[in-house]
């Protein structure tokens, strides 16, 4: 993820510090190269061998440190970077930085940076929402500062709260963010959809299908990458939706239908990832249905057809459909193109190895609204997606 990447990681002195370790070790097993600055008050919490060792570098802990060769260590360390990250940010050092104030290694190295800072705050949960702390953030946001919320729970002095360090699964996909985003789709709301439908049977049965979601949540990664404002509608699943998406979590095909229709009006673009159920059974148990009852069958009916729908006022909309075939995949999907009013759609055989449901990876030809079909070989879903968005920032621009 990080291949080649400069990561410089700076750690204040807060009990929180101790989850740097592993941040280091995240970062450098996605192969980036790490760097690690300390102030003072942090080596109360954890060791330069600890951070050395695992960066594999020098920990710059004072700008006059007889080590260095050099009276501007702070400078050469502040070019070096692509991104620094004060993990945890402490009060103090945000304080600090906001006013100005550069009198140890870690401040001193960010403000001499024109690298992106993302700063990832952890504290107590009243000094976490103290209004000058509050206008210190604030402030380092509006001058192109980066924060990564801290979570909520129980903080080390037993108390419950906001001020928990951020999951590091949410520091990396900042750093992803901060790093590899663009602005492309800046201003553009997309909505998409993702997994299966559950159409219950009973209580403890339903109807659905082996969709995982992984193609739809690796478009809203890629979206929000891209400076969009996503909205992302799935059924069950497993699966962690990245930050910055506006997550919408729903069961059968009915609830989906619902929660599109609401958001459509103010969507640009629709992408209908979701395997949605065609079919639901026509009456659902209360009870748990027997093994031993007599002349059990289900009795189905056709759930509504979401794209068809949002096709009767797609007005300047984008919309991305979706279909898997087992045969005559072409022939197929130009029918779905040209009855759902498709702007592209996305083709694909679940029976080809690597392709499908459940897998990272799919092999897709693409088909839009001229009817012209662009085949690719097998890549994985994250790359299958920024391919899609491709093709839909061009759809875009020839709509303005």
């Amino acid at each position: 993820m990080f291949s080649e990447k400069k990561i410089l990681i700076g750690i204040a002195g807060g009990i929180a510090a101790y989850k740097a370790a592993e941040l280091v070790r995240q970062f450098k097993k996605n192969s980036a190269k790490v760097r690690v600055m300390m102030t003072q008050a942090a080596l109360n919490f954890i060791t330069p061998l600890t951070l050395g060792t695992l960066s594999e570098n020098p920990v710059l802990l004072d700008l006059f440190s007889q080590e260095e060769n050099q009276s501007t260590v702070h400078i050469d360390w502040a070019r070096w970077p692509d991104v620094i990250i004060l993990c945890p940010a402490t009060l103090n050092v945000v304080g600090k930085i906001a006013s100005g104030i550069a009198d140890d290694a870690v401040t001193t190295t960010i403000l001499a940076s024109t690298a992106p800072v993302i700063f990832c705050p952890a504290m107590n949960k009243e000094m976490y929402a103290n209004k000058i702390y509050q206008a210190n953030q604030e402030k380092l946001i509006s001058n192109g500062y980066h924060f990564v919320a801290p979570g909520k729970g129980e903080l080390a002095c037993g108390e419950e709260g906001w001020g928990r360090l951020a999951e590091l699964e949410d520091i990396l996909s900042e750093a992803k963010r901060v790093l590899f985003g663009d602005q492309a789709l800046k201003g553009k709301k997309v909505l998409i959809t993702a997994g299966p439908t559950r159409e219950p049977i009973d209580p403890v049965r339903f109807i659905s299908n082996r969709s995982s979601g992984k193609m739809g949540f690796a478009l809203a990664e890629a979206a929000v990458m891209r400076g969009a404002d996503v909205t992302l509608v799935s059924g069950p699943g497993c699966l962690k939706p990245f930050p910055g998406i506006r997550f919408i979590s729903v069961q059968t095909a009915t609830e989906m239908a619902n929660q599109v229709a609401g958001c459509l009006p103010e969507a640009d673009v629709l992408v209908m990832a979701a395997a949605v159920s065609d079919y639901r059974p026509k009456v659902s148990s209360a009870r748990k249905i027997k093994k031993d009852d007599v002349g059990f069958a289900i009795e189905i009916e056709r759930n509504d057809d979401i794209l068809l729908k949002a096709s009767e006022n797609k007005g300047s909309r984008i919309h991305v459909g979706f279909s898997v075939e087992t045969e005559n995949e072409i022939e197929n999907s130009l029918c779905k193109l040209r009855k759902k009013d498709l702007d592209l759609i996305v083709v694909n055989n679940p029976l080809e190895d690597g392709s499908g449901f459940e897998w990272d990876t799919n092999k897709v030809c693409l088909i839009d609204k001229a009817e012209r079909v662009e085949r690719y070989p097998l890549l994985s879903k994250s790359e299958l997606a920024d391919r899609i968005l491709d093709k839909m920032i061009g759809l875009l621009k020839t709509e303005q």
